[in-house]
């Protein structure tokens, strides 16, 4: 007889839960649409083209051709053009961010710098000695650096100098 109570009012408990459960999120949902109504903006007013020639009588630059700097009074072409007709040495085959400097050596009064070539030999260089790939000239070299000044040139044609350096490379072991 316990078990037929105990069913009794679990089934009616059962029911009580039951039924419209979510009912108030139901209308919710249902009202919340009510009453509004989308509005799209019309589009902009398309204005139609106004041709506009680009020459000598408006006295403005034409923006689809490439303009090159003004350029200082007395600033020429061939200012700062490296010299093509000097022989190459040898260490202008390589990139100079591929060169290392590896030792420093002082003889008679001169610095010299070890640099290291991808090609795994080792040049001995002083000031005045050429290295990398855009014209570089060795300006200076100390205990720890080589500084090279590079000549570049730009998208107008004109040669630039760039000033780069190669610091030492200290505990390598032998490879």
């Amino acid at each position: 007889m316990k078990i037929i109570h105990f069913v009794f009012f679990v089934s009616i408990l059962l029911t009580a839960c039951g039924g419209e459960e979510f009912q108030d999120l139901r209308d919710f949902v249902k009202s919340s649409g009510e009453g509004m109504r989308g509005k799209i903006e019309p589009p902009p007013e398309v204005k139609p083209y106004e041709y506009f020639p680009y020459n000598n009588e408006t006295n403005l630059p034409d923006p689809f051709k490439p303009r090159k700097p003004e350029k200082p009074p007395g600033a020429g072409k061939g200012q700062n053009q490296p010299d093509f007709d000097r022989p190459k040495e040898a260490l202008e085959e390589f990139p100079l961010e591929s060169l290392q400097m590896v030792g420093y050596l002082y003889k008679a009064k001169v610095g010299y710098a070890v640099l290291r070539a991808p090609d795994a030999k080792l040049y001995r260089v002083k000031a005045g000695n050429h290295a990398g790939l855009n014209f570089g000239l060795i300006k200076e070299i100390t205990e720890t650096e080589v500084k090279i000044k590079e000549m570049v040139q730009d998208s107008s044609g004109d040669w630039t100098e760039r000033i780069n350096s190669l610091q030492l490379i200290e505990g390598l072991g032998a490879k």
